[in-house]
């Protein structure tokens, strides 16, 4: 293919090809039409047509997370590329290695308002890792191979392509380039050698280490590395929303998640540590709560592919920049070498402790007033009849929460959610992504009757495209969290958040009615001895997506909680229930 003359637009295809690319989730428009041209007979290269930009977007993130591989999705100008900007957003906060395209009116006519022109490099440019405004057919393959090695090295983001439609008319003789031309681009540093000794002289002097464990480990493939590094030190870990999955949550050491809705001995663990080994994580608000009183008592040990996230929102002692899995080998070795000389841990007080406030506040429920389904058990009983191999892709809100509380993950990439962003439409399409590049996994979308009616327009393209994914409406006929909100902190004034789609309602949608229009099969569950016998019902289907209305209660809520500008300290695990720490520390 080197030195044949094609056009910017068949060139554009052939660079995705060379490049790697496999599928591309995309809506054709005026100014890609060129390149969806081409497109049509491109072999190796699947297009996967959505409804909608933003479901592009997200299924192409869904598709990299659970891959690991770069996502792709394509787009017209104007209206097509705003319409990317949410899953673009979304993903650069999830560091999801991703490369959006984009295309533009002809270069002659930028900057005069022409028909559906839009600045989406100059909109996008702070919410993605890189972008690039093409107006030149010669430069598509050196910027396509540019693009794919930015998203997918150092912390990956999202990288925008911007092709003129004159670009991809023009004609260009197709040359894939040897090298990249990218010399201020250094993502990779190594990681210091003090910095590894320094940071393991802190472990074997803390008495209350504790390892929180990021979505970095993830993204950096580091599982086995950190769990090698877990088992050598001995020391508990905790796994945010984005580690879900990373370290099974049947090992030993694991605490549990941390944060606003994290369990007592997570949260309660890193308020009390004198060490913090940070992988990946980046002391999110969510996580910290009211930072000036987060762990107070701890030295921080912060590692990071990037620079940026050290210090940023807590100071650290020891900065350690570079790959997760090489900052993991190191921190093992230098560790066990420290070991053979002299084991000096004494973690046992610590460990008594933990474990006894793993014990006494487990995550729970209680059953509704109103008695109707609590949506926690039917969350859990997806997890256990689906099983681990399973992948949940969630949407936001409380159903997010108790997707990330009360599913057991032994595996990592089998939990996907909007952690950063928190957008509600999310879960659909990216179940949807999630399913093609993983065709032999089961794939579960637990959304809430809210976020589904953002995106479920993406049913037809799973119906179309055989790509049955499985969707569980935890419909408790309102937007949950907001109403958990209203319930705590606004007098139980429900202003908006009802959508009349459950119990008692006028079902505006009908779910059942819906999935059948779409072509898929449609299932309802009320009553809790139905629970089980649906989720059989909706695993044996597997040629077309499943779409359960699982009709829950409206009053469950979201426990623990931390409420929004209080100290951890002040974690509640009903309302008005706090821990005993005075008894129990």
């Amino acid at each position: 293919m080197n030195g044949q003359q094609m056009t910017g637009a068949k060139a554009l295809v052939e660079s995705l090809k060379h490049a790697g690319a496999e599928v591309v989730f995309g809506l054709p428009g005026g100014a890609i039409l060129p390149t969806y041209d081409p497109l049509m007979d491109a072999e190796g290269l699947r297009h996967v047509l959505v409804r909608h930009e933003q479901g592009a977007g997200h299924a192409a993130s869904g598709y990299a997370h659970a891959t690991g591989k770069v996502g792709v999705c394509l787009a017209t100008s104007g209206p097509g590329a705003t319409n990317l900007i949410t899953a673009i957003a979304d993903a650069q906060m999830d560091s999801i290695p991703m490369v959006a395209i984009t295309g533009q009116v002809g270069s002659a006519f930028i900057g005069t308002d022409a028909f559906q022109e839009a600045d989406i490099v100059g909109m996008t440019m702070p919410i993605t890792k890189h972008n690039f405004l093409v107006k030149n057919a010669d430069d598509i393959p050196l910027v396509i191979k540019q693009a794919f090695h930015i998203a997918s090295t150092g912390r990956p983001g999202v990288v925008l392509v911007d092709v003129t439609k004159d670009a991809q008319q023009a004609m260009t003789d197709f040359v894939w380039p040897e090298g990249l031309g990218l010399p201020g681009y250094r993502p990779t540093p190594r990681p210091h050698s003090k910095q590894i000794r320094e940071a393991v002289s802190l472990l074997l002097e803390a008495k209350r280490p504790v390892f929180l464990l990021g979505g970095g480990v993830l993204r950096g493939r580091a599982t086995e590395e950190v769990g090698e590094l877990i088992e050598v030190s001995g020391v508990p870990f905790v796994t945010t929303l984005m580690a879900r999955g990373a370290l099974p949550d049947s090992h030993p050491s694991h605490l549990g998640m941390p944060g606003m809705h994290g369990t007592v001995s997570a949260v309660s663990a890193l308020q009390r540590s004198d060490l913090i080994v940070n992988i990946g994580a980046r002391f999110d608000d969510r996580v910290t709560g009211v930072l000036e009183s987060f762990a107070p008592s701890a030295k921080i040990v912060h590692a990071d592919i990037d620079p940026a996230e050290i210090s940023k929102n807590r100071t650290a002692d020891v900065p350690i920049v570079g790959e997760a899995a090489e900052i993991a080998r190191a921190l093992t070795a230098q560790l066990r070498e420290r070991l053979a000389v002299a084991d000096t841990r004494d973690y046992d007080t610590w460990w008594n402790t933990l474990k006894m406030l793993r014990d006494n506040y487990p995550l729970g429920w209680t059953e509704t007033e109103d008695g109707f389904t609590a949506p926690q058990k039917v969350i859990s009983r997806i997890g256990e009849i689906s099983g681990p191999d399973s992948i949940f892709v969630a949407g936001v809100g409380q159903h997010q929460m108790w997707s990330a509380q009360f599913i057991k993950y032994e595996n990592p990439y089998t939990w996907l959610n909007s952690g950063g962003l928190g957008t509600m439409g999310y879960s659909v399409p990216a179940a949807m992504g999630a399913k093609v590049g993983q065709p032999d996994k089961v794939v579960w979308s637990i959304d809430g009757d809210g976020c589904f009616q953002m995106t479920n327009q993406e049913l037809a393209t799973c119906v179309i495209n055989d790509i049955p994914i499985k969707v569980a409406i935890i419909n408790n006929s309102s937007l949950g969290m907001v109403r958990q909100w209203q319930n705590l902190f606004y007098d139980q004034r429900y202003s908006n958040t009802d959508l009349d789609t459950g119990h008692g309602s006028r079902r505006i949608p009908d779910f059942l009615k819906l999935a059948d229009a779409y072509g898929c099969a449609g299932l309802r569950c009320e009553r809790d001895e139905d629970i089980d016998a649906t989720i059989a019902q909706a695993m044996e289907i597997n040629d077309r997506p499943v779409v359960v209305d699982f009709t829950v209660s409206a009053d469950a809520m979201v426990w623990p909680m931390v409420p929004s500008g209080v100290s951890n300290d002040e974690i509640q695990i009903a309302q008005g229930m706090s821990p005993e720490w005075e008894r129990d520390i």
